[in-house]
């Protein structure tokens, strides 16, 4: 306790007590009242940096029920990350396909970069039909779709699909509005600050 704060009285004590019986009625009221349980389309968007990385917390949690994860890598090439690497120790549960051939600027063919976004699909689709696995992870779709590489009617007819209790989860900036409209949970990433800017290099555990 410092200096300047000053014990609870008795009646705040009661007070906040009070307060938090209240809370917590409404709280569970509003817990109880939800009774769905689907499979959930779950889009991370937006300039700021972790909508991979968020994406692949949910692939953690998953594991720790003894779900099966497929990861399939839109626009990313075979890159050797951590969370490759560490997912793949889970090799009974885990599958993990890196389809891209790297960012378009790298590439500089966009012919190239839609067959490279086709072959993903089409290993997307086989696992999108597939019961046991319980999420699915489509890392980057939303820069394939940014730049027509895949038609979204047919993504979206894909994922809508899939079996009843299938979690999607979809990364990359600039999500189509139509995808926005199809998820259950958008989140957006806001850019307030990066250290990239500073003149800070990609590095080990935070960027890859």
């Amino acid at each position: 306790m410092t200096t300047s704060q000053k014990p609870a009285s008795a009646q705040d004590a009661e007070h906040h007590r009070t307060k938090m019986q209240k809370r917590k009625a409404v709280q569970d009221k509003e817990v109880a009242s939800k009774i769905v349980e689907k499979g959930l389309l779950i889009v991370n968007t937006g300039a700021g940096k972790g909508k991979s990385t968020a994406a692949f917390g949910l692939a953690l949690r998953m594991l720790g029920y003894g779900r099966r994860v497929v990861v399939i890598q839109f626009i990313k090439g075979a890159w050797h990350t951590g969370e490759r690497k560490a997912l793949e120790r889970f090799e009974d549960l885990v599958e993990w396909h890196a389809l891209g051939e790297g960012f378009t600027w790298e590439t500089q063919d966009k012919a190239r970069d839609i067959a490279a976004c086709q072959r993903a699909w089409r290993v997307a689709q086989q696992t999108l039909a597939n019961p046991d696995v319980g999420l699915v992870i489509l890392d980057e779709l939303n820069i394939a779709l940014r730049y027509d590489y895949l038609p979204i009617e047919q993504v979206l007819a894909d994922i809508s699909a899939r079996p009843a209790n299938q979690h999607v989860a979809v990364t990359g900036r600039n999500a189509k509005e139509a995808m926005l409209e199809a998820a259950d949970l958008v989140t957006e990433m806001t850019l307030v600050k990066h250290h990239f800017k500073a003149g800070v290099k990609a590095q080990e555990g935070i960027e890859f």
